[in-house]
């Protein structure tokens, strides 16, 4: 009996496998990085009440957007990772998948995207053509100029209006505040990811912002990490945020604290966990958001 196991080639096995790798399902920290600014959003937006309906478009919006970023992002470094240890492996550069195939499967990411936005209001659908545009355009940033995580922060980051978009039908001041932490916050976390394949990137001319701090890179990353603190502290002025959302914030900055020790010498290992520990630096600001709302 081979009918069960022969529905589904071996061929196209390890096709669906390449894609899912591509797309890094088994890696979710970039969907939970990314979904934590929509998050704020649609919770201060709505002032702790968000739809449902929306809820389940931004989750979902979330992981197809981070998937679709992995994939062109590997399609524009398929003739890098293949120099690199950490990524020489990874489905284009080891010839399990085609760049038209790679780029087909991207498309369709991209697709199924555009049907969730249809499904909240015109000016949320046209904020999604420069998600789009920040999506595709930052994983080329690092031929050009070293400061490809600030492209890489405005896309991650491009959830903030779109949530407040699609909750109140504009977008207000205060989201362009929190749109400015974010990327603040992003681009630390990501100089902390650069830092692990920095050797590799000089040795083959990838630009990123650990190339360019050099040894600079611990302070400036910290004076990065005080900044999105100083930019919450406003947030919770302006919104009249009680205490719960600033405990989250305390919870912030102690991961801060942490992520500074474990970068302390540069090791690749280590910096790569201090990356991963921001997860909880953004669910923090989360809990003392959620906390607020449900208690005021």
């Amino acid at each position: 009996m081979q009918l069960g196991t022969q529905i589904i080639s071996p061929a196209w096995q390890q096709k669906l496998k390449a894609c899912g790798e591509l797309m890094r399902v088994s890696k979710p920290i970039g969907t939970y990085l990314l979904l934590w600014p929509a998050l704020w959003s649609l919770w201060i937006a709505a002032a702790g009440i968000p739809s449902a309906s929306l809820l389940i478009i931004f989750v979902l919006g979330t992981f197809l957007m981070r998937s679709a970023g992995c994939v062109i992002n590997d399609f524009a470094d398929r003739k890098i990772d293949g120099h690199v240890k950490r990524t020489a492996q990874r489905p284009l550069p080891s010839g399990r998948i085609s760049s038209q195939e790679t780029l087909i499967l991207f498309a369709a990411l991209l697709a199924a995207s555009f049907v969730l936005v249809l499904f909240t209001n015109q000016l949320t659908v046209w904020l999604s053509i420069v998600a789009v545009a920040l999506a595709s355009s930052y994983p080329f940033m690092k031929r050009y100029t070293h400061l490809p995580q600030v492209v890489l922060g405005m896309a991650f980051s491009w959830a903030i209006p779109m949530a407040f978009s699609a909750t109140l039908n504009e977008v207000p001041k205060i989201a362009w505040l929190i749109y400015i932490a974010a990327i603040l916050w992003i681009i630390t976390y990501d100089t902390m990811y650069a830092m692990v394949d920095r050797d590799d990137d000089i040795r083959i001319g990838v630009k990123s912002t650990a190339v360019l701090f050099g040894d600079m890179d611990k302070a400036i990353i910290g004076l990065l990490q005080l900044l999105t603190l100083a930019i919450f502290i406003m947030l919770g002025i302006n919104l009249n945020l009680s205490f719960w959302f600033y405990l989250g914030l305390m919870g912030m900055g102690g991961f801060f604290v942490y992520q500074q020790y474990l970068i302390r010498e540069r090791q690749r290992e280590a910096c790569f966990t201090a990356f991963l520990n921001n997860n909880y630096a953004g669910m923090s600001v989360f809990i003392g958001l959620f906390l607020h709302y449900l208690t005021t």
